[in-house]
């Protein structure tokens, strides 16, 4: 069985398949292990470390693109999550995600904010000065 899934934060969009296998994750064509900084990779291993037995029975394949390596390892981390909640149709272990952390399975659609004309961004203007 495939299952398809999606995860986004910021302007980064991964797309993940899950399928039965030997426990294989691969970002972009290449294993998990390789990913830079380590902080970003702990992330995206964050779904496993609430259902640790179940890595070795799925192999999962990421795409990522857009926005930067945290940003990155965030959507890929939810993609991770809802494609493992997907495959195995366990309710408990989706409630085990809320109840861990909600951006497991829900988007954080947060985007930065355009910056304006008047100002040195989107909110802040320029100080004024009578004398």
């Amino acid at each position: 069985m495939v299952t398809n899934t999606s995860g986004k934060k910021k302007t980064a969009i991964a797309r993940a398949t899950v399928r039965d296998g030997s426990g294989r994750v691969r970002i972009n064509s290449q294993p998990v292990e390789l990913v830079e900084p380590e902080s970003a990779q702990l992330k995206m291993l964050e779904p496993f470390r609430i259902v640790e037995d179940l890595r070795d029975d799925i192999d999962i394949e990421v795409d990522v693109e857009g926005g930067g390596v945290m940003g990155q390892a965030d959507a890929v981390r939810t993609a991770i999550a809802r494609g493992i909640v997907q495959h195995t149709g366990d309710a408990e272990l989706r409630d085990a995600y809320m109840e861990f952390d909600r951006s497991l399975l829900v988007n954080d659609v947060r985007q930065s904010e355009a910056k304006k004309w008047g100002g040195p961004g989107a909110r802040a203007r320029y100080q004024k000065s009578y004398r």
